[in-house]
């Protein structure tokens, strides 16, 4: 009932109907089938799972209208032409996929998260438009959905012989190697949480991702960047096109950039701009994006394209067309994120918490009037939060908070305190009643970590959990709490395997990131009174910088050192660099690579167990709603 009453409050508004003749404009031909499949079989992406929104249902109770409404919109699939020159396929993929027509060949702008569903993409242009090879890739930024299906649309060889141009933002693969393989297990198993990648469609289940209808299953691949744009107005001709370039870094991702096709009057916003309000940090995690400067490189690409431009496109959901449309729009974006940089910063120096903030600020009528500036994908009170973090760290200044008990801990003094577990859920049960699930949740939760196997709070929790899912207007926090409630009442679904989302970047990655990798899975606790080098030279490295190496133990932690080799280091590896990345890949064993001639070892082999024989593995289904 009280979800019921709220969503019905937020039906009211009147929502934007030009959003649905932009979303189907140009529209030329869609995938006939239900599913996107690897040549295994295995189903990666499920078109037909979101038919439900394609009926031109009204929102049922279960579903925020608004984002009903946003999800109505991103569930049109198919080839798109934007301009002459340039098409989209949209709806098979939480991101898009931009073809240009080159004087030869397509320049393609974010393969998408696969290469199956960058496959698809291909052949359904190559069959409705042109039949054309692939002769330039352009990534928009360092994230997994704009680089990860680049293998779908060209390889290492049409690259190698400099037939396919990678060209990417600088600092492109450092930033893809820190957010997607440091960070790797932690933020897959949390991105679950933000995706709703084990959610089953439908209105009580998945229903959209913001950005798109939903994320395809299986790992990103990556090909590195065969040039690098280094300075904002940097022009190059791609395939006899002019592009001119603006980094944007620090905005949506560490190493992101803007372009503007001076000859097509089409602007690419990356994902700087989409329609809805970005995340300032993902719940996934990530680093902090800085809203002050992402607003300021919105508003320099209006004062650099903005007056020419005819046409905008962008990483996700859908074009804006007319010169004055897309600057209106980029006027309400930029004014947002400045809005919720400086509304956050006010309150925080006149000494409000981030929970006070996030619960003070309201988005005024000026940005709640359009759809692309409500917070389908980003919110507002994580936004708010995000902004002090970054400023004033997560640490709200009282030193009640400085050092707090663990939430078993914790969880199990508050049921004390309430009298006892049945006293607790006595309480909860009543406010849940009320409609007070914010109060239920937060309660119930001391509870599940003071016993996890009380299943009569495992269920309340799941319950309170369900209904703010169905009063969400961002498809994040639905999706979180709906894979809590999930997991709370069937259990976690364990994947020990961490690595598959690092294997296909393994083999872009330098020497130095693959020993940083590795070095964050140091068991330090085993590595007492250790000290000692290992001497690496790389076979396929020789004459760079990169040929020799030093491995070494010290402190319990790893260290490598580039470009020379320690005088009393315990052994001496000889070895190529592919056949490391194989080792690490677990494609191979370093006994193997010996016997099959690959590698040789001189010194003591058992510095080598010492190093690799004390790394943890990780898994990608660590508890999060419970202990």
């Amino acid at each position: 009932m009280h979800t019921a009453q709220v969503n019905a409050r937020a039906a009211r508004r009147t929502p934007d109907p030009a959003d649905l003749e932009r979303v189907r404009r140009g529209h030329i031909a869609s995938l006939s089938t239900a599913t996107i499949d690897s040549p295994e079989g295995r189903v990666v992406f499920k078109i037909g799972a979101y038919d439900f929104l394609r009926n031109g249902d009204s929102a049922p109770d279960t579903v925020n209208p608004n984002l009903w409404r946003h999800a109505v919109l991103n569930a049109h699939h198919g080839l798109f032409q934007v301009i002459d020159g340039v098409w989209q396929v949209r709806g098979y993929d939480i991101s898009n996929i931009t073809f240009i027509r080159g004087e030869t060949g397509w320049i393609v702008v974010d393969p998408l998260t696969t290469e199956f569903t960058a496959r698809s993409a291909l052949e359904l242009v190559n069959q409705y438009v042109e039949r054309r090879s692939v002769t330039a890739v352009i990534y928009t930024h360092s994230h997994a959905d704009h680089f990860g299906g680049v293998l779908g649309v060209t390889s290492r060889d049409e690259v190698n012989a400099a037939r396919c141009r990678i060209i990417a933002p600088e600092h492109f693969l450092r930033e893809t190697v820190g957010e997607n393989v440091i960070a790797g297990p932690a933020m897959v198993r949390r991105a679950m949480y933000q995706f709703g990648t084990r959610l089953p469609s439908g209105p009580r289940g998945h229903v959209d991702c913001g950005l798109g209808t939903a994320t395809p299953i299986g790992p990103p691949t990556l090909l590195a960047p065969t040039e690098e744009i280094t300075v904002t107005g940097q022009e190059l001709v791609v395939d006899g096109v002019r592009v001119i370039f603006q980094l944007t870094p620090e905005t949506e991702a560490p190493a992101e950039m803007n372009f503007y096709f001076p000859d097509l009057k089409a602007l690419c916003m990356a994902e700087n701009c989409s329609h809805t309000m970005h995340n300032l940090v993902p719940i996934r995690g990530a680093l902090v994006r800085n809203a002050l400067n992402w607003s300021k490189y919105i508003n320099e690409s209006l004062q650099m394209f903005g007056a020419e431009a005819e046409v905008l496109f962008a990483s996700h959901n859908w074009p804006r067309w007319g010169g004055d449309d897309l600057r209106g729009f980029l006027v309400l974006q930029r004014d947002l994120y400045k809005w919720m940089h400086d509304q956050t910063m006010r309150y925080a120096n006149l000494g409000l918490t981030p929970l006070e903030i996030a619960e003070t600020l309201e988005l005024p009528e000026e940005f709640l009037a359009h759809e692309h500036t409500r917070g389908f994908y980003g919110d507002l009170v994580h936004n708010a939060k995000a902004v002090y973090q970054r400023y004033l760290s997560w640490y709200d200044g009282n030193p009640a908070n400085l050092h707090k008990l663990p939430p078993s801990d914790v969880g199990s003094r508050y049921v004390a305190l309430a009298g006892g577990a049945d006293a607790l859920i006595a309480n909860a049960r009543e406010a849940f009643e009320q409609g007070d699930y914010r109060w239920v949740a937060e309660l119930v939760n001391h509870l599940v970590f003071a016993d996890p196997t009380n299943t009569a709070a495992r269920n309340l929790q799941a319950d309170a959990l369900e209904q703010l899912a169905y009063q969400a207007e961002s498809s994040t926090f639905r999706n979180a709490y709906l894979m809590g409630a999930q997991e709370l009442r069937s259990g976690r679904s364990v994947n020990p395997n961490a690595n598959v989302r690092a294997r296909g970047l393994l083999l872009e990655m330098t020497i130095e990131q693959v020993f940083d990798a590795l070095s964050v899975r140091t068991m330090s606790e085993q590595l007492g009174g250790i000290a000692l080098a290992i001497n690496w030279t790389f076979t396929d490295l020789r004459g760079t910088p990169d040929e020799r190496w030093t491995l070494g133990v010290s402190n319990r932690t790893i260290y490598s050192t580039r470009g020379r080799h320690a005088d009393n280091a315990a052994t001496s590896v000889t070895i190529s660099r592919s056949t490391l990345l194989d080792v690490v890949g677990q494609e191979t064993t370093f006994v193997d690579a010996m016997k099959a001639g690959q590698a040789s070892i001189d010194g003591d082999a058992g510095a080598l167990l010492t190093v690799f024989g004390n790394l943890d593995k990780f898994s990608m289904g660590f508890a999060i709603v419970e202990p």
